[in-house]
């Protein structure tokens, strides 16, 4: 028995064009995850060849956290102060692992916990995608894959820092 609904070739043009659209935002929101990321993550995932060592917060600001520096690698100089980026993982009187950022004195924190950290808007850029690729792309399993991905990401996060 034939069908009594036939698509026409336009129907076949716009779930192609909203394919597309949907896609390149889905790549969009994955690079800018990325992207974000990287900046921080480079430092904490590859530290041969960078000065390693921990740091006492004695101070904290706004947005920074300060203290000294001291080197635990071979060649590493110690520093009356450098500074750690002010987050819920900083506390002022504790001491952390960390690696510097080559000709500075700006530290990102090292170990698991500094690298699940670094890897947080990734996080975020996978729970967003995901509620794309399900609405817009209407493939629910990927996305299932991508929002459970994403708060696996963050709850180590969260767990490690």
């Amino acid at each position: 028995m034939p069908s009594a609904v036939r698509s026409s070739p336009g129907s076949s043009a716009l779930r192609f064009g909203r394919f597309a659209a949907m896609g390149t935002v889905v790549a969009l929101i994955l690079i800018a995850g990325v992207w974000a990321s990287w900046g921080t993550a480079q430092h904490a995932m590859l530290t041969k060849g960078r000065e390693r060592g921990t740091v006492e917060v004695t101070r904290c600001d706004a947005t920074t956290c300060t203290g000294p520096y001291a080197p635990l690698s071979p060649g590493s100089q110690p520093r009356a102060e450098v500074v750690l980026e002010d987050s819920v993982a900083v506390a002022e009187g504790r001491t952390y692992t960390v690696v510097l950022k080559p000709g500075g004195t700006d530290a990102v924190r090292s170990g698991p916990a500094g690298i699940l950290y670094a890897w947080v808007p990734l996080g975020g850029a996978l729970l967003l995608a995901s509620v794309v690729v399900a609405g817009g792309l209407l493939r629910t399993r990927a996305a299932w894959v991508m929002a459970l991905s994403g708060v696996a990401l963050l709850t180590a996060a969260f767990l490690a820092v």
